[in-house]
């Protein structure tokens, strides 16, 4: 058998077309299992939330209804990831994040059930043996009035950053950060350490992590 033949290729199903989560995906994957071989494939699910959260908790609520439906939508798939972006605007201003929600088999390719890790940090995992469930959040920012105010009157954010800032369908690109940072972080690179952070269960499989 050749080594071409032998390659495993690990299939990941992330639940969303947008390409800026994709690209998210796979440098996150690439990086944390850098021996392995994936492919990934975008896929329309439903959050069974808001077109725009307004929470913390309704935004993880939303992460994590992607990854499931896309893993039943798809189930021999190895990995299914969840990216849900929301607010949060119970302070006295708009906080923004997103959650990231990666479910996988325990003994999945990549992960240190079939490779040597012995890094240790602290997410979480399914109470199944044969499922291990990782999330993570990413870094918060606090939207200006401007933008706050059209997400308060029913718009979604991107269209609000879109009006505010005269741009087109930013959240196909740089997305909400894009726009206030001038690019200096996009929407793609805001994602990848939640990712990562998501993936950290499946890299310590050997460790126990409190189940969500």
């Amino acid at each position: 058998m050749t080594d071409q033949a032998a390659t495993r290729v690990t299939r990941v199903i992330v639940a969303s077309r947008n390409n800026v989560k994709i690209s998210a995906a796979r440098e996150a994957f690439g990086g944390m299992f850098p021996s392995a071989e994936f492919s990934f494939t975008g896929l329309n699910v439903p959050s069974g939330v808001a077109d725009q959260p307004m929470t913390d908790a309704e935004t993880l609520q939303g992460a994590r209804n992607r990854a499931r439906n896309a893993r039943d939508a798809e189930p021999q798939a190895d990995y299914w990831v969840g990216i849900e972006g929301g607010v949060d605007d119970s302070g006295d201003a708009m906080e923004t994040f997103a959650w990231v929600v990666v479910l996988g088999r325990a003994d999945t390719p990549g992960s240190d059930s079939s490779a040597s890790h012995n890094e240790s940090t602290s997410t979480s995992i399914s109470a199944t043996k044969t499922e291990r469930m990782g999330r993570a959040r990413t870094a918060a920012f606090f939207q200006p009035e401007e933008v706050a105010r059209l997400v308060r009157g029913g718009m979604e954010l991107g269209p609000a950053g879109d009006q505010v800032f005269g741009s087109e369908n930013s959240r196909a690109h740089s997305g909400s950060i894009g726009l206030l940072t001038g690019d200096l972080i996009k929407r793609s690179a805001y994602y990848v350490p939640a990712v990562i952070g998501a993936l950290i269960p499946f890299r310590n499989s050997t460790l126990t992590f409190t189940d969500f």
